[in-house]
């Protein structure tokens, strides 16, 4: 993900979180409503050699196989989430080859992944607006299309409608970003480019800081798209920075039906003092939203010289009526968020949180925060710019944690050459 207006949030300062969360080690466990009440810890690590620049992944509960997009080998790397071991590197050549690292977040690729149910199609962004579909038997690209965006920039995220067949792809590089709906032949994965949805005040949504994590809910048919922040004063176009600097307290999650060419639903989801960024549907039609951004106890950004406390949280919001249903306190500045079916938790990628990069657990039936789990490594900012724990993908079948982790050669590092970092409960059955 990584938005061009990051707000980089240090490591210290005094925290607001519930004083069961202040433990050592892997962080104070609440109760878990007696369904499985075990903590989770680092179980293995899985190295990926050169590692160091990444973005998202998934996990195929069906063939139980991990995937991610690595832009340091310019591949998706594929994993055994049932063994943990990893299995292959997917990295088209030639043409077809994906952008890579290179030196900035909008233009290199490869950024979103998702695998059809069925296990066939893996569907990933790319540098230069591409959006690619690959044939999960042969690792061969099938489809090919671009979205259109500004030369250069990236297709980020991206979601998947297997029920109509159809992608919501998101540009959020552009100015203003916006995202497109591609139709998938689930036959053959060619893939058609659809409408364009623009986020600007003419289409409902004045986005100026991008867009983000799209979802879509096969209760209501809607695709759902995190939008960091709205309605920014003079937000656009304004070198070499816009003014809010990804700061400004509003924020939403739009709505878009693809049966009706992608107008955006109004009124918006409204989600202040977030920054919204990872977006995931929990059990019962709600969506946890992963807040990039940690506000202070005034409503500012918070940041290393701020005299206020700072108020980490993410929401929930109830994805019929846009209603929040719960801010849960005690974890922040988070990335990709996931709902594992598995357990009934919501496990956030939050590296910038300020007390260090962690994993947050969040018990989605209570909707409480259980869990703090620190992820170790504080890269470098040299050779490239830091990379941390910012991606997060579950197996539901065993509640395995999947964790990218940069190379990272401090010695207190869990994964010197790049890996990717396993948590759950213990193995002991």
């Amino acid at each position: 993900m990584m938005r061009k207006c990051s707000l980089t949030l240090s490591l210290l300062l005094v925290v607001i979180i519930p004083v069961l969360l202040l433990c050592a080690g892997s962080g104070g466990a609440d109760e878990d409503n007696g369904r499985n009440g075990r903590s989770v810890s680092l179980l293995t690590t899985i190295p990926i050699p050169g590692l160091v620049v990444f973005d998202i992944s998934w996990v195929d509960a069906g063939t139980q196989l991990y995937y991610l997009a690595d832009r340091s080998n310019a591949a998706i790397e594929v994993i055994d989430a049932k063994r943990d071991l990893f299995v292959r590197q997917i990295k088209p050549a030639g043409a077809q080859a994906f952008k890579g690292f290179t030196g900035s977040n909008d233009t290199s690729g490869p950024n979103g992944v998702v695998v059809s149910p069925d296990g066939r199609w893996l569907f990933v962004t790319d540098a230069n607006s591409r959006v690619v579909s690959i044939d999960l038997t042969t690792d061969q690209i099938v489809g090919d299309v671009h979205t259109g965006g500004a030369d250069g920039l990236r297709t980020d995220e991206l979601a998947y409608d297997p029920r109509d067949g159809i992608l919501l792809a998101v540009n959020n590089a552009d100015d203003p970003p916006f995202a497109t709906l591609i139709t998938v032949n689930k036959q053959n994965g060619h893939l058609t480019v659809g409408p364009r949805i623009t986020f600007d005040t003419a289409h409902g949504v004045d986005a100026t800081n991008g867009a983000e994590q799209p979802v879509w809910d096969p209760g209501t048919g809607k695709f759902y798209v995190s939008i960091p922040e709205v309605n920014c004063p003079g937000g656009h176009n304004t070198p070499p920075a816009p003014p809010c600097v990804g700061g400004f307290h509003e924020g939403a999650v739009v709505r878009i039906d693809p049966q009706s060419s992608g107008a955006v639903e109004t009124p918006l989801f409204s989600v202040d003092f977030c920054q919204p960024a990872g977006l995931t549907l929990g059990p019962h039609q709600d969506l946890l939203v992963g807040c990039s951004v940690v506000f202070d106890t005034i409503g500012h950004a918070w940041s290393p010289s701020d005299t206020n406390p700072a108020v980490p949280v993410q929401v929930v919001l109830d994805a019929k009526t846009g209603a929040i249903d719960k801010r849960v306190a005690g974890v922040g500045g988070s990335d990709e968020v996931w709902f594992n079916s598995g357990d009934r938790r919501y496990y956030t990628a939050s590296r910038a949180d300020p007390l260090g990069p962690v994993l947050g657990v969040i018990d989605a039936e209570n909707q409480r925060l259980i869990q703090r789990v620190p992820t170790f490594n504080t890269p470098s900012t040299s050779p490239a710019p830091r990379g941390t724990a910012h991606s997060v993908a579950v197996n539901p079948h065993n509640n395995h944690v999947f964790v990218p982790l940069p190379a990272n050669k401090i010695p207190t590092s869990i994964c010197t050459n790049g890996c990717v970092a396993v948590f759950g409960p213990p193995d002991d059955d």
